[in-house]
């Protein structure tokens, strides 16, 4: 891992959003910055860890519904119930396979052409297609009507997921005017309080206030958004003046601005658990007593307190407590226990050698850790693994890369281990990323080589629509799917997760998303 002085691209950030860049080759072409706002008052300047990895919905769709820049037909409230997005109203057909969402009247993209029925159609077709998460809807068709400003979605069986599916960014609408004749999303023309006037992949968006937004007036009418891969440059970006809000801040930096007092930290817990993904194929891992072992050498408390700073995030079981239909108190938790562990490694056949442990064979037991820097509290604590796990005597080589390499390593199967922060309300119904991630094949954060008949049917019982399961029913079936995760371990809970974000002198209003849908700009006011 790269260290150094602070990224050019930190210190050039004003400099750049001043002088209004043109696009580097590959980028959208975009209108002229937008002029200062009230008072000459510089544009709100947001930095954090996600780069603009592309202008398809699946891959940077998120950055702009968090930009608010792009909208969903449905959103989320706090605890994942549905609200309305360009959808104002919707309804279901009593068997549950006909869904029809009527579209906010008056609702205009950015180029001032209405957002229509078979706009709106269009996006959704195109999110059908994986990694794009609608394509695990049974969609049969979509049908727009255009004379009622409605959107009417056929499904093959009922399926209760669907609106938390449509909040998710992969299916934001754009306009027409946003693809290629070849059906590429060539500029992101979206309907949002905000238009993109500068997206230069991978790095930076600018968006200014749009004129053809139907709702109240935000006090905030321009910002600036960059990413900065290293979260000590994020850090002093805030220290120093030069971010209005910095996301993705490593341990260490938030101390430092709590005892300097250079800024505000704003916090909220998120539905998200760091964890060990496990190949639980052919090979070691295969033995669930490896990977219990594994998971009983791992010491969470000291973890959560002396790295994280926050000793309430060890993590008991997968799910945190913020997701309160999936926590289960009664489960019994995780523990460190490294002579269980012992224990277990022996009855698999693995003896103490003087460099590890050995199999009957006399193979050791090595294995690799792949992690990345997006979250930048992902290799300390992959380091604190590797000693743990090393005083079991299980040797483990950490490998630093790209958050890609996850799931390039699920793929072609060369994955041993990895060490992630998932999201398991990237939709609002977390039962839609479960069965991501848990399916009869796995998913590429979740399981890998595992699988498990019962709670694959408890998930598809969830996710059916009508009859939905009765609430006694649903509860049973959260707590099935807890429990066979807490035993199979295909994942191995390591710590939960707090959302920490330094705040400037100049904003009040900060409200942050325990869903990280929204930036929440709209909400935000300057200080006097």
């Amino acid at each position: 891992m790269a260290t150094g002085p602070l990224d050019a691209a930190a210190f050039a950030f004003t400099r750049r959003a001043a002088l209004g860049l043109s696009l580097a080759a590959g980028a959208v072409a975009a209108t002229p910055s937008a002029p200062a706002g009230p008072g000459g008052r510089a544009p709100l300047r947001i930095v954090g860890p996600w780069e603009i990895a592309g202008l398809a919905p699946a891959s940077s769709g998120f950055v702009f519904t968090r930009l608010q820049v792009t909208e969903t037909l449905m959103e989320a409230h706090d605890d994942g119930t549905p609200l309305p997005g360009l959808a104002a109203r919707w309804r279901v057909s009593d068997d549950g396979l006909a869904w029809r969402f009527e579209l906010r009247p008056g609702a205009r993209f950015h180029d001032a052409t209405p957002v229509t029925a078979t706009a709106v159609a269009r996006c959704l077709r195109a999110a059908r297609t994986p990694p794009a998460l609608l394509s695990a809807a049974p969609v049969a068709a979509i049908e727009p009507d255009d004379a009622a400003g409605a959107v009417t979605i056929r499904l093959s069986a009922p399926y209760a997921g669907l609106p938390a599916l449509l909040a998710h960014s992969s299916t934001m609408v754009l306009a027409p005017s946003s693809y290629a004749a070849d059906g590429a999303v060539r500029a992101i023309v979206g309907s949002g309080p905000y238009r993109a006037v500068v997206v230069e992949a991978p790095q930076r968006v600018e968006t200014a206030l749009s004129g053809s937004w139907d709702g109240p007036r935000p006090a905030v009418e321009r910002v600036a958004y960059l990413c900065a891969s290293r979260p000590e440059t994020r850090a002093l970006m805030a220290e120093g003046g030069q971010a209005d809000l910095a996301y993705g801040l490593d341990p260490v930096s938030l101390a430092r601005l709590r005892r300097r007092g250079a800024a505000r930290i704003a916090s909220v817990t998120l539905p998200r658990t760091v964890i060990v993904k496990v190949n639980a194929g052919p090979g070691p891992l295969a033995d669930v007593r490896v990977r219990r072992a594994l998971s009983l050498a791992i010491d969470r408390a000291g973890i959560a307190r002396a790295l994280l700073r926050d000793p309430e995030l060890a993590a008991t079981q997968l799910f945190p407590p913020t997701l309160a239909g999936w926590h289960d108190p009664a489960l019994a938790p995780l523990r460190h226990d490294p002579a269980a562990a012992a224990r277990l490694l022996a009855e698999a056949g693995w003896r103490p050698a003087s460099d590890g442990l050995r199999d009957p064979g006399g193979q050791p037991l090595g294995l690799s850790l792949r992690t990345f820097v997006d979250r930048p509290e992902l290799p300390v604590i992959a380091t604190a693994l590797q000693a743990q796990w090393r005083e079991a005597g299980i040797a483990v080589r950490v490998v630093i890369g790209n958050s890609g390499d996850v799931p390039i390593g699920h793929r072609d199967g060369s994955l041993r281990l990895a060490l992630a922060a998932r999201n398991y309300a990237s939709v609002p119904d977390p039962t839609a990323t479960l069965a991501q991630d848990f399916g009869p094949r796995g998913g590429d954060w979740g399981a890998m080589g595992w699988h498990d008949d019962a709670l694959v049917a408890a998930l598809a019982e969830l996710q059916r629509g009508r009859p939905a399961p009765a609430p006694g029913r649903a509860a049973v079936l959260r707590a099935r799917v807890a429990s066979v995760l807490q035993d199979g371990l295909p994942v191995i809970p390591v710590a939960w997760y707090r959302l920490q974000v330094a705040v400037g002198d100049r904003l009040e209003g900060v409200s942050l998303d325990p869903l990280e849908r929204s930036f929440r700009i709209t909400r935000m006011g300057w200080r006097a």
